[in-house]
């Protein structure tokens, strides 16, 4: 290793940074050092072979796992670098503010430490150093994965998911002080700076060190006898402290021992030292939840309940119980409140295994929803976890009020709130207006507090538009509210907002948006992306996984290869001997894409199957790619296929399609109408005693298939296809019809038939198409065409998962083959 570079860079009698060093111990050490030179950055440092290995971070490094942090690699420096703080000066390279952010020993994963610098040499040089930091604030394994394909020596730096990883957000900037932030600033401004010391006996931590663990919403209730599952409350989240002193603590960390002080009378009765957690609740004298008035709560109100459900145990006199299962906890928190008599301190009783039932009674009592959670589950403090789920009854949306409108007709104080929530990058995104669900007292009090906090501009980007915005007064965006919705926009604004409540207990920065389907998210951890890199049996070389393919999910190109690899099992199948027409968007949805047909043998892999068959268009053999396995598969993503086209016949038999398929393409009709044609399709089949499977376009249209068993041509189906399309458009003429050009057919429902000629293509099951919500084509039985269905319910976050809970509805399509002829004799005998 060399340090020419290093000492090209720095004339070292204008700089005081250090020239060499060398290590007097045995441990590796590490280094990460904030710079606040022309741009803030931080210098990740790593000891081998006597130099230090470094990596500029620009954001810094991370505790959150799905956190890619890029790092690019820099000249190494020298050992002494390691304790190096203080002011580069002006006119040097690399001018600025130098401090220590953190530091400590770091070693390899390898078993033997005596094959540290060996494993370390091989991740480095392979482009996959892992490695563990013993560190202050950075604790636990992380990784370096160099990009592949970058001329510019560009890694990612990632947390691996253990006891030290978090999943909130985290921003480096936060653990720093505030002395050595100003340091660097007075810098860039041309003041004099002195050597920015680290802070010297700090204060003893005094925040309150429980917060609560968060549940995933989820929209797919189950039975499982390893779970359990509660009434879903709908209050404010609360941590109490029992014993020597009673606290109510709300998830923002505020202390409402004071605002609610009949809970806490109650927990006086509780003598043993313990931490609890629950929720806060208002009743009517029915029993029925009214979150309305918990804000409004008055200790001499007699027409409702207040009350404290307690439903986990965290700390029992002197013993943390976190990693105690969660059905020993319960027990344990059951005994306890048993000593207390109060009836607003209650145990919150749950059930096991029956989820769905349980879903039903919420139904039925009208719940907020339910909870489920796994019974041997641990305390994850202040972090969510898919071992919690929440089934809510209704979608409800927690947001952010970042103005109000003028009022109208008989209705005081404002019209409608505007909407509003921080994305992941900090910018803050428009929801929506809001403009029911609020009574003269709300109208009233909830003004008074927007008042106190108007401003004149606009809290969003100028470029956003927003709904009578010329009657709207703007405020800080500090409020949030609750409100309930009946789906998001393909604008991502909520659809029907009620106003539900404010959520004092909840800070703006805090809110996210919640996605249905948010706990069936099979996430990508950096390890799976690394596997997929190493898909080396037959050297598979993968491009730009970091690449956006949908910008505003932010959904990369690795994450879109990572669903092929989950669901590959599904999906290859109905690949099998098929030729693929090449549907390419290597830029993702919204830049232009092309169609291949004709791939360019010389440039496959030598392991990729193609084949020569006949193009009547072209009047010439063109080369085909065939997916039989899961790596050509990947491969075939990685060339920027979102969507799987095959065709219906495979290239053995080309001429005789396997299934045959009718398509219902709209043209801006309903989705309800769609739903309904489908029906009227499985009807028309079910008189001909054919069985049909029905599987969502993945785009706004249905498509339903027979299994043939390539026993005819694709004439003969096509034509039987047009009569099944007549016979259907028979029925539905209101809204169907059998014109294939948008001109002759507005407003109405293609039934497209004429997708049964050879070559041509239909997405195949279970692939993901170039649609906004990276939408999936999900087989469905066909109970589930009902008002409940929706295109958006099944994208590649959440069908992985949904798999893995769910028997196939196309299971047995290769065991129902269809005789057409039999059929049309039947139905001529028949008339």
């Amino acid at each position: 290793m060399t340090l020419e570079k290093y000492n090209s860079k720095r004339k070292f009698d204008k700089t005081p940074e250090p020239t060499a060093g060398k290590n007097p111990g045995k441990e590796l050490r590490f280094v990460v050092q904030r710079h606040h030179a022309s741009h803030l950055h931080y210098d990740f440092r790593l000891e081998l072979d006597g130099v230090l290995k470094s990596w500029a971070v620009p954001k810094g490094p991370s505790l959150n796992p799905k956190d890619r942090r890029l790092a690019m690699m820099v000249e190494d420096h020298p050992y002494d670098y390691r304790t190096f703080e203080g002011e580069i000066p002006k006119g040097n390279y690399g001018a600025g503010v130098v401090t220590i952010f953190d530091e400590g020993t770091y070693q390899s994963l390898a078993a033997d430490r005596k094959d540290d610098v060996k494993e370390l040499h091989k991740g480095l040089y392979s482009g996959n150093l892992k490695f563990r930091l013993n560190g202050k604030k950075l604790q636990g394994e992380f990784a370096l994965v160099k990009i592949k394909e970058d001329e510019q020596n560009s890694w990612l730096l990632i947390k691996h998911r253990d006891e030290f990883a978090t999943d909130e957000k985290f921003d480096a900037e936060q653990l720093v002080s505030e002395e050595v932030k100003t340091a660097g600033k007075k810098f860039k401004k041309g003041s004099a700076v002195v050597k920015a010391e680290p802070e010297k006996n700090p204060e003893p931590e005094t925040k309150f060190p429980y917060s609560p663990m968060l549940a995933e919403p989820a929209n797919t209730v189950f039975n499982d006898k390893n779970w359990v599952f509660e009434r879903k409350l709908d209050g404010y989240r609360i941590i109490a402290t029992t014993g020597k002193q009673v606290k109510l603590i709300t998830r923002k960390g505020q202390d409402y021992t004071t605002t609610y002080p009949a809970i806490a009378e109650a927990l006086e009765a509780v003598k043993d030292n313990a931490v609890l957690d629950g929720e806060i609740t208002v009743e009517d004298p029915l029993g029925k939840e009214d979150f309305q008035s918990l804000q409004h709560f008055e200790k001499d109100d007699k027409q409702h309940i207040l009350k404290y459900y307690v439903f986990d145990l965290l700390y029992l006199n002197g013993h943390g119980l976190q990693e105690m299962p969660l059905i020993q906890r319960k027990e344990l928190l059951k005994k306890l409140l048993q000593k207390q008599q109060s009836n607003k301190v209650t145990y919150h009783e749950h059930v096991a295994e029956k989820g769905k039932e349980f879903f039903e009674q919420a139904l039925k009592n009208n719940w907020e929803g339910i909870i489920a959670k796994k019974a041997d589950s641990t305390y994850l403090i202040g972090k969510r976890s898919d071992a919690w789920l929440k089934f809510k009854q209704a979608n409800s949306q927690e947001a952010i009020i970042c103005g109000f409108t003028n009022p109208a007709g008989a209705r005081k104080y404002f019209g409608a709130l505007v909407l509003g929530l921080y994305d992941e990058d900090g910018t803050l995104q428009y929801m929506g207006n809001c403009g029911s669900g609020f009574n003269n007292q709300v109208l009233k009090e909830l003004y008074e507090q927007m008042e106190a906090l108007e401003i004149s501009q606009k809290p969003f980007s100028k470029e956003t538009i927003v709904a009578q915005e010329k009657s709207v007064t703007w405020i800080k965006p500090e409020l949030v509210c609750e409100v309930n919705f009946t789906e998001w926009t393909e604008g991502v604004h909520l659809r029907h907002p009620v106003y539900k409540g404010l959520r004092i207990d909840k800070e703006a920065r805090d809110v996210k948006r919640e996605f249905a389907n948010a706990v069936q998210e099979e996430k990508v951890e950096e390890e799976n992306i690394e596997q997929m890199l190493l898909l080396a049996h037959k050297n598979l070389k993968l491009t730009h996984l970091d690449k956006l393919f949908w910008k505003n999910e932010k959904i990369t190109k690795g994450e879109l290869l990572y669903y092929y690899e989950q669901i590959s099992g599904y999906i290859l199948p109905y690949l099998k001997d098929k030729p693929l027409s090449l549907n390419r968007h290597p830029n993702g949805i919204d830049a232009p894409g092309f169609f291949q047909k004709d791939v360019n043998v010389e440039q496959m892999p030598g392991w990729i199957k193609t084949v020569p068959v006949y193009s009547e268009s072209n009047q010439k053999e063109i080369d085909y790619l065939i997916c039989n396995d899961v790596d050509s598969l990947i491969f075939t993503a990685n060339l920027g296929c979102i969507e799987i086209n095959p065709w219906l016949s495979s290239y053995k038999k080309p001429e005789n399609p396997e299934f045959m398929v009718i398509d219902l393409d709209p043209d801006g009709n309903d989705f309800s109408e769609v739903k309904q044609v489908a029906l009227t399709v499985k009807a028309v089949y079910d008189q001909m005693e054919i069985p049909s499977f029905v599987k969502t376009s993945g785009s706004t249209g249905i498509h339903i298939y027979i299994y043939l068993a390539a026993q005819y041509d694709y004439d003969f189906v096509k034509k039987f296809a047009n009569y099944v399309a007549q016979l259907v458009h028979e029925q539905e003429q209101d809204i169907t019809s059998l014109e294939r050009s948008l001109d002759k057919r507005k407003g109405l429902i293609y039934i497209d038939f004429l997708q049964n000629r050879r070559g041509q293509t239909v997405a195949a099951p279970y692939s993901a198409r170039p649609k906004p919500g990276a939408t999936v084509s999900m087989p469905l039985f066909w109970e589930e065409v009902n008002d409940d269905l929706q295109i958006k319910n099944f994208n590649i976050k959440n069908v992985p998962r949904l798999l893995k809970n769910r028997h196939d509805p196309w299971k047995e399509i290769r065991t129902k083959k269809v005789d057409l002829l039999k059929v049309l004799k039947q139905s001529k005998a028949a008339t």
